[in-house]
């Protein structure tokens, strides 16, 4: 089936592009490095089409570089793969590991069809993505500098025993109270109270991007769809809808559980089965604001006053859907405790099943984006 067809593998760094061509007549190896830049993306486009005697497909490893070598490539009329790191076989008694070795194995490979392909984003899916992660990194940012705050003042015997709700409005309020006889201490206080107004800022303010570029198209409708389920908002309804695009890729709900690794690991052999935690693969992101929201659907099923308005104008089906995964999920979370279930490995079981639920919506947009007019 390769016949004719020129397979190229590139090992892609931050300065440097090592290429590995394999010509369809089975001839030696033609192998040479590019410097890593626009221009010399043009010339790699071309001299490639100019040494390929039919058919030509590249492919390069996913990493820090991004996908602007595959956009570059495909704009050129070359097909590029890039192939997932996790998933590309390793021969186990290889220790010779070098840039020309690295893009003659992806070149064979890809000849051999082992490698499985990463969805590449469009430039703008792309992009709300980072936002949704520079979100994330700002929240973790601040987390860490109120962990810093809070075990500062613990050694300075001072404790908020006002209500058991740290870091809200009279917490905040407490805080900017405090004041310390030493100078030195005060300026620590001083410091650390800066560097958490200033990120909680910042989070804030983050969170309004996500909700205006959010609501604009093709990202409106999914977006609305998702906060119509009970621990979904606007952050997380956003994040999911950036970090899954082309969700048209996800033929069945047990797909998207694979992608998102809240699937049970297994390692079975003849009569023996042998199942253990979740695979963890795929995107971590969306499933820790699975996990998160799973732990909503712990309570009795209800529909709260935000949660109401947020179904203000939705569909009736995608609103059925919802209620069937809190009843679903209430469910199951009741008759795993009971069974003396630990609550972490309930909650992860709830999410995966909420993942089901989610694909029911997510795939309906998909469809109907992706149907002949």
């Amino acid at each position: 089936m390769s016949d004719g067809i020129t397979f190229v593998g590139l090992d892609v760094h931050k300065n440097s592009i090592q290429v590995a061509l394999l010509p369809p007549d089975g001839a030696k190896p033609v192998e040479w490095q590019e410097v890593h830049t626009t221009e010399s993306l043009r010339r790699l486009s071309r001299r490639l089409l100019r040494e390929a005697a039919g058919e030509i497909r590249c492919c390069y490893e996913a990493g820090p570089t991004g996908y602007g070598v595959q956009r570059r490539l495909t704009a050129a009329g070359i097909p590029c793969l890039v192939a997932a790191p996790s998933l590309i076989p390793i021969r186990p008694g290889a220790r010779v590991k070098t840039d020309r070795r690295d893009a003659l194995k992806l070149a064979e490979l890809l000849r051999a069809g082992l490698l499985t392909e990463v969805q590449p984003p469009n430039e703008r899916d792309e992009a709300l993505r980072d936002l949704c992660r520079c979100r994330d990194d700002v929240r973790l940012d601040l987390a860490r500098s109120r962990h810093r705050l809070s075990k500062f003042l613990l050694r300075r015997q001072c404790v908020f025993r006002e209500s058991k709700h740290h870091w809200g409005t009279r917490h905040m309020a407490w805080l900017r109270r405090l004041q310390f006889e030493e100078a030195v201490t005060q300026a620590v206080l001083d410091s650390y109270m800066l560097t958490v107004e200033h990120l909680s800022e910042r989070q804030q303010q983050l969170e309004l991007q996500m909700g205006e570029f959010g609501a604009c198209e093709p990202y409106g409708e999914p977006v609305a769809w998702l906060r119509c389920f009970r621990g979904i908002d606007t952050v997380t309804a956003v994040s999911v809808v950036a970090e899954l695009h082309g969700f048209e890729r996800f033929r069945s709900p047990r797909g998207l559980m694979a992608y998102l690794g809240l699937i049970p690991s297994e390692h079975s052999s003849g009569e023996t089965e042998r199942r253990g935690s979740i695979t963890k693969a795929g995107n971590r992101h969306v499933r820790r604001l699975l996990v998160e929201a799973a732990w909503h659907h712990r309570h009795r099923p209800a529909v709260s006053a935000p949660l109401r308005k947020r179904r203000e104008g939705q569909p009736a089906w995608v609103i059925a859907v919802a209620d069937r995964a809190q009843e679903r999920l209430h469910r199951r979370y009741a008759r795993m405790m009971a069974r003396g279930k630990p609550r972490a490995k309930v909650i992860v079981a709830m999410a995966r099943e909420l993942a089901g639920h989610l694909w029911v919506v997510l795939y309906k947009h998909a469809y109907r984006q992706t149907e002949p007019e």
